[in-house]
C-alpha cells in the first residue's frame, strides 16, 4: 500500500467546495443516516472502499491529528478544529450539524490559507 498522493491544499479545497454545496445533507435514499464528516467524500482515502484497505496513517489529514489521537478509529475526527479544541467527535455528541459545518469549513479555511502562505514564501526562496 502506498501513502496518498493527492496534494493536501487541492484535497481540503475540494473538501470546502463538497461541503459548501451541501455534501453532507441527507439523503434521499437513506434520510435516517448521518453522513460523516471526511469519510463520506472524497477525502477519504477510502471512500467507496466497503473494506477501508487503506489504513489511515496513509491519509494526509492523519498530520493535522494529535499523536495520541492517531490510533483512534476514526482519526480525522479528532482533529482540533478551533480555539476551544473542538474535534469533529466532540461536535457530533453535540448533534448540531449546522455548526459542525460551520467549524469544519473554517477550519479547512484556515489551513488552506496557512498552505497557501507557505508555499508563496518558498516559491519566494
Amino acid at each position: 500500500m502506498k501513502k496518498d498522493e493527492r496534494d493536501i491544499l487541492e484535497l481540503l479545497k475540494d473538501e470546502l467546495e463538497f461541503i459548501e454545496k451541501g455534501g453532507y445533507g441527507r439523503s434521499v435514499r437513506t434520510p435516517w443516516l448521518n453522513k460523516s464528516i471526511f469519510q463520506d467524500s472524497l477525502s477519504c482515502i477510502n471512500y467507496g472502499d466497503p473494506y477501508h484497505t487503506q489504513p489511515c496513517n496513509e491519509c494526509h489529514l492523519l498530520e493535522f491529528v494529535s499523536p495520541e489521537d492517531r490510533t483512534e478509529d476514526v482519526p480525522c475526527h479528532f482533529i482540533p478544529l478551533n480555539a476551544d479544541g473542538e474535534t469533529i467527535e466532540d461536535l457530533v455528541l453535540q448533534d448540531n450539524q449546522a455548526k459542525l459545518e460551520r467549524e469544519v469549513s473554517a477550519w479547512l479555511r484556515a489551513r488552506i490559507k496557512q498552505i497557501e502562505e507557505e508555499r508563496a514564501e518558498q516559491a519566494i526562496v
